[in-house]
């Protein structure tokens, strides 16, 4: 698939064919290019727990489902998906690599970081993962772990402490899905976002 049709296509898939597991060989390619993504200082600080097996599935699934919250529609087709990888984000692999001579700086602050660079190259990875997932004909959907979740997420997969979910990708072949609401909002027109020269 030509790379412009992958971007035009790429979207939220949230229902998912429980029935049609991931090749084992496309879960590596996912894994592979998630792992080309651009890290400051090739500090490549991120981890990916990879949960394929049903009961690993329904592991996950009980760990980060907050009580209530009106979301069974949403929730019974994602928990069709076959596969979910969640990446992760380690600070501290970044400040140890910037405290390296190479880079200058002799201490492990994170004052010198304008951004957390952890979250967004494991933000980098995880897009490109959606891409790879629409390349090979699957569909994706990125979301976030409840906060008040995390501790029994980390629990039930024993996630080391310096290891941050990002969020998740639940990953599959599509069913029939029903369109977010939100896109009612429609696309922002281009001269509402992007400014030339200078802003105003």
């Amino acid at each position: 698939m030509e790379f412009a049709e992958v971007v035009r296509r790429r979207r939220m898939v949230r229902n998912y064919d429980p029935d049609r597991p991931v090749p084992p060989d496309v879960v590596d390619r996912l894994l592979d290019h998630a792992v080309r993504a651009p890290s400051a200082g090739f500090a490549q600080g991120w981890g990916f727990l990879v949960v394929e097996e049903p009961a690993d599935r329904e592991r996950f699934w009980a760990a980060t489902t907050p009580e209530g919250g009106g979301r069974e529609r949403w929730l019974a087709g994602m928990r069709r998906a076959p596969l979910i990888v969640v990446p992760h984000a380690n600070e501290s692999a970044y400040l140890r690599r910037y405290a390296e001579p190479d880079k200058g700086w002799t201490d492990q602050s994170t004052d010198r970081w304008p951004v957390p660079y952890w979250h967004v190259d494991a933000g980098f990875a995880a897009l490109l993962m959606l891409l790879t997932a629409v390349d090979e004909g699957l569909g994706a959907c990125f979301f976030g772990i409840p906060p008040q979740r995390l501790a029994a997420y980390r629990d039930a997969f024993g996630v080391p402490a310096e290891y941050q979910p990002i969020g998740a990708v639940t990953i599959g072949y599509r069913a029939a899905d029903h369109r977010s609401p939100s896109l009612r909002r429609g696309r922002r027109p281009m001269d509402e976002v992007v400014r030339r020269g200078r802003w105003n």
